[in-house]
């Protein structure tokens, strides 16, 4: 039988907070057929329109016999239907019959909102993290993750965050593998750990299934070297532009981009593991220059590397 999926909607929500995850879990269905079912419901029934103007169609919330997960997308109309009662109602009173509660972006504080998440951990947009915290002090906020879960609970960060979400409950109802070929498929970050900040691994470049799977390992161990692409053709015994077409047909980014991404894991990783100087972390992991790694950071995972770094550092502590 396939896990029922119930997505609830309001007026001017975030478009990608519900078509995100359902595009991820479709993909999953795919994969492994009857594992979900979708539902979409709302306040009042009918078209809801999202902020960006788009509609979906929903049903009245109320039903939740069978659902097995509940999930409450974000944006901008979460502040009108705040004090909602019949939607705070309704959460309130679903909860305790479903198997597992989530939430994206900004919907984690209509679960606060219902009580949901008092002596819980969670997360949440970036941008609303301290209202939440101000509002309900007994919710452990964490503003650096991209998901966090605790219990039958789950709350991420947010927008695109709703995809790793959606990955991390795939990979618990069906499995790492399958998370990551969805992954793969969406041609998105490999599942980021929702407990190690908003930085986390990409997708593997040295899969072994790959054509210049041991091109990407001599890479990797040379990241602090020149890398040009026609120093990489050479390795492999191919002309340059040759080299650049089937690189991008076999990972689908250029060079550029994969040695950038691995060099931003090998810099994570010297940061995790206690490196506190910047400048070696920039030397190291074959940046050269705290600036142009930062920026790197900042493309890749939208926060810059010091953000890690104190994350990092609170987690020891």
């Amino acid at each position: 039988m396939p896990k029922r999926l119930l997505y609830v909607l309001f007026p001017d929500f975030q478009l990608l907070d519900a078509t995100g995850p359902i595009a991820a879990f479709e993909i999953a269905e795919r994969m492994a057929p009857g594992a979900y079912s979708h539902r979409l419901a709302a306040i009042e029934p009918g078209r809801v329109v999202s902020s960006a103007g788009v509609a979906l169609d929903a049903e009245r919330l109320g039903r939740v016999s069978g659902v097995d997960t509940l999930i409450v997308v974000g944006g901008d109309g979460t502040r009108r239907v705040f004090r909602d009662r019949k939607l705070i109602g309704f959460l309130q009173r679903a909860a305790p019959r479903v198997r597992r509660v989530a939430s994206v972006c900004s919907g984690a504080l209509l679960l606060a909102r219902a009580g949901l998440l008092e002596g819980r951990r969670a997360t949440t947009h970036w941008s609303r993290a301290r209202q939440m915290q101000q509002l309900y002090p007994s919710v452990h906020v964490e503003p650096d993750s991209i998901w966090v879960r605790d219990g039958k609970f789950w709350t991420s960060a947010g927008i695109t965050a709703g995809i790793d979400l959606a990955l991390a409950l795939i990979s618990d109802d069906l499995g790492p593998d399958i998370a990551r070929a969805v992954a793969r498929q969406l041609v998105v970050y490999a599942q980021r750990p929702g407990g190690q900040t908003q930085h986390s691994q990409l997708l593997d470049v040295a899969s072994p299934d790959r054509r210049f799977a041991q091109l990407n390992t001599w890479m990797r161990e040379r990241l602090d070297r020149d890398l040009r692409v026609d120093l990489l053709a050479a390795q492999v015994g191919m002309s340059p532009r040759n080299f650049a077409r089937a690189y991008v047909a076999d990972l689908g980014i250029t060079p550029a981009k994969a040695i950038e991404r691995m060099r931003v894991e090998a810099a994570r990783a010297l940061i995790e593991s206690g490196e506190s100087s910047m400048k070696v972390v920039a030397n190291q992991s074959g940046f050269g220059d705290v600036e142009r790694m930062r920026r790197a950071f900042v493309r890749l995972f939208g926060a810059p590397p010091a953000s890690l770094r104190r994350t990092t550092a609170r987690k020891a502590g």
